[in-house]
């Protein structure tokens, strides 16, 4: 029941559970299986115990691994849409070449929380302990980065690219009507965030008159957020290094982990439920449904 109540929506759980194997159950008890096992996973975590959390492939001290981090948005019964956050840990080494612009991830581990930092950190944190050479790539989310400057200043931190590349082109959306002349300032600016040229986009930036309001708001949001970032985006030192500087992977994750499941129409999800339900769904996707059959033998 539970296997199949985290895939499908329940009243689709209950029709293939009779159809494959004339097991007749409603839909409402699959909901209480899967709300009763997925709450139990929170106690386990919060007990710290070890034998329950996912964990990655033997690791390496010269393993890079990816830590990304995102929030995005489920609608609720009494909150309207509230943000569940999402976090995806991975090896350098499962990252392989798919085609010559196009990359997969063969070995994750996600964590999931709908509510605060305080509680989702802590579960992501319990995965990251032997972890040596954390690269850790988020949007400008401030609570991402408080968190990282706090417990890891020591972790290589990267401004996602396509953030960063986002503030130039809604600027340039609103200070330039010819598109060839947008194209060719955009495509130059672009390329200098790529060299780690931000103080020339900075300056070029400031030098600008705006041509209205909304193009001097886009401006001012661009030069504040590089100068916040800028230790962050040293995307030439990154990719001469190998490393990848977009959060592509953790964006597929939101939608393949979360959405998937519980973003369909119609759909209104309680806080508990949410959560028995995510964790249910990153146990799936981390390869690691034999922990939850061990949770329902010993309970």
């Amino acid at each position: 029941m539970c296997l199949v109540g985290q895939s499908l929506v329940f009243s689709e759980a209950s029709e293939l559970l009779l159809k494959t194997l004339q097991i007749d159950v409603s839909g409402t008890q699959i909901h209480r299986v899967c709300n009763y096992y997925g709450h139990l996973v929170n106690d386990l975590i919060e007990k710290d115990l070890k034998e329950y959390i996912p964990k990655l492939s033997e690791l390496d001290k010269s393993d890079n691994v990816y830590v990304m981090i995102d929030g995005s948005m489920l609608y609720t019964r009494d909150e309207d849409w509230k943000e569940i956050k999402l976090g995806r840990i991975f090896k350098d080494s499962k990252v392989i070449p798919i085609s010559p612009k196009r990359t997969e991830v063969f070995e994750s581990v996600y964590v999931s929380h709908m509510g605060s930092v305080n509680d989702f950190f802590p579960k992501l944190e319990r995965h990251l302990i032997d972890c040596p050479n954390k690269v850790i790539i988020g949007d400008g989310a401030k609570w991402i980065w408080n968190w990282v400057e706090s417990n890891y200043p020591g972790s290589t931190q990267i401004l996602d690219f396509y953030h960063a590349k986002e503030k130039l082109v809604l600027f340039s959306n609103y200070q330039f009507k010819d598109d060839d002349k947008r194209s060719e300032w955009l495509n130059t600016q672009v390329q200098k965030l790529k060299d780690e040229k931000i103080e020339d986009v900075i300056n070029t930036l400031k030098k600008l008159r705006s041509r209205n309001t909304k193009a001097k708001e886009y401006k001012d949001k661009a030069i504040n957020y590089y100068l916040e970032h800028e230790d962050r985006m040293l995307y030439k030192t990154y990719r001469d290094k190998g490393l990848m500087i977009g959060s592509g992977p953790i964006e597929a994750a939101h939608r393949s982990v979360l959405q998937q499941r519980m973003k369909l129409s119609g759909q209104k999800w309680t806080r508990s439920g949410v959560n028995s339900i995510a964790n249910l769904r990153c146990y799936k996707k981390s390869d690691a449904w034999d922990i939850i059959e061990s949770i329902i033998k010993a309970a």
